[in-house]
């Protein structure tokens, strides 16, 4: 794989034949990534898996006119025609206002933050063939444990380079290290699945193998036998595996292109109070070792800390060039390049700040409630806010835990729900979005 230097040298490149055959602007994108995983079920080897790709994308610019192109053919002749084909497209292609580089002045030119995300220690296949083995071994030790969908190890290394012809050029490299368990519990049709798993830029940052394949197991035990929800009203609380994901859908309802088209529930709601006061909504691009964290965003624009939410109230959009350009407003450095294409956009490492009731004490007043550990579906309208999703969990009865249930319905509107949303103090702090336990009052549950 190439350095980070070697990717820059060849995004930089790619830039300049491009310019050369014509371009006003251009920029280019190089990323590269190798991967191996190893996979074991019922102790015994099941799959290895090792995979590398190198992919350079070409934007340019002919007056207001552009195009990308991509490939993965990096040899000086597929180069230049790379650079012809996207001038022909470009060519082809309609006018838009709003597309360009980002504003010059406005590029950040280092030095960066180190976000200490490379490993240098590089696992073998026998470390992580030991490692998945170990994870699920400490599952199928649980007595109720009854069978194995497998447990999985995997390390990988990427590198992400952008250049631009007005002046940007940076690059940086990073690793992954990731371990997960999937376990089944119980016999006959009465059968409970569940998992673990966890990630991370550097291995040392993983928990013990055997911890992650117990926490598996006792998470598929404590699912069994499950009973039936009663519909109605009722308060709902999230676990922070998944509680984080109210959070994503927020930070899709302020993306600057859903604003821009006006297809944001959050629409005319800029510094508005959206959440309950007190709740606060970090991100930080610069964690270090943080799975969200870069140095520069997909335009080459600084990466900031800020606080997408201070005391409840919303405090503005992310937005790339494009539509900044089309809100009249500057670029905030959230922009996010894939394989291909105009930027979109892309939220740093995030989390909620906590509050000061443990999780027992949140639930405390909750005669009858629901407490959720898994949500499934996609029911989640973006332009209006209403959320449907099903879900399963643990009832919760006279302020405590009771027992498992499953096959009912969450549902309400995320305006609603924010604003009756209150947090824990058992913040987590090993995902890319951080939430504690929450609790959101009004909610209604669909069951029997």
């Amino acid at each position: 794989m190439l350095s980070p230097q070697e990717a820059l040298d060849r995004a930089q490149d790619l830039v300049d034949r491009a310019r050369k055959a014509g371009a006003d602007a251009a920029d280019a994108v190089f990323g590269a990534s190798s991967s191996e995983g190893i996979q074991v079920r019922l102790g015994k080897l099941e799959d290895v898996e090792r995979s590398e790709s190198e992919h350079i994308s070409l934007r340019v610019f002919l007056g207001k006119r552009s195009a990308s192109i991509g490939s993965s053919d990096l040899s000086p002749q597929a180069l230049d025609e790379l650079a012809a084909r996207a001038l022909s497209m470009a060519g082809a292609a309609p006018e838009d206002a709003f597309a360009g580089l980002a504003p010059e002045e406005l590029l950040t030119r280092g030095p960066w933050p180190d976000l200490d995300m490379l490993d240098p220690a590089e696992p073998s296949p026998q470390d992580l063939r030991a490692a998945a083995l170990e994870a699920e071994d400490a599952a199928r030790a649980e007595a109720r444990v009854s069978n194995s969908d497998g447990a999985t190890a995997s390390a990988g290394t990427g590198v992400f380079a952008l250049v631009t012809s007005h002046g940007f050029a940076g690059g940086y490299g990073s690793t992954s290290h990731s371990l997960s368990v999937s376990i089944v519990a119980g016999e006959g049709a009465a059968k409970q699945r569940d998992y673990a798993w966890r990630s991370a830029h550097h291995r040392a940052d993983l928990p013990p193998p055997a911890e992650i394949g117990a926490l598996a197991a006792r998470r598929a035990v404590a699912r069994l036998e499950p009973g039936r929800m009663a519909s109605g009203p009722m308060p709902v609380v999230f676990d922070p595996r998944v509680g984080g994901s109210l959070i994503g859908h927020f930070t899709g309802a302020i993306s600057g292109s859903a604003i821009a088209r006006r297809s944001s529930f959050l629409l005319d709601k800029l510094e508005d109070q959206v959440f309950a006061p007190g709740i606060v909504l970090v991100e930080d691009p610069h964690t270090p070792r943080g799975l969200r964290s870069r140095p520069f965003d997909g335009e080459g624009l600084p990466t900031l800390p800020r606080n997408l939410v201070e005391d409840g109230r919303l405090t503005g959009w992310l937005m790339d060039s494009a539509s900044a350009r089309q809100l009249g407003l500057a670029p905030t450095g959230h922009a996010a390049r894939g394989g291909g294409g105009a930027p979109g956009v892309s939220v740093g490492n995030l989390h909620l700040q906590p509050g000061t009731a443990s999780p027992a004490e949140l639930i405390a007043d909750i005669r009858d409630g629901v407490y959720i550990t898994e949500l499934i579906g996609h029911g989640v309208n973006g332009v209006t806010g209403d959320y449907s999703r099903g879900a399963s969990g643990f009832r919760i009865v006279n302020g405590e835990i009771a027992g498992p249930v499953a096959e009912f319905t969450v549902a309400g509107n995320l305006l609603s729900m924010f604003a009756n949303l209150s947090a824990a103090n058992d913040l987590e702090w090993h995902r890319a979005i951080n939430v504690p336990t929450l609790r959101v009052d009004g909610m209604t549950v669909a069951g029997d």
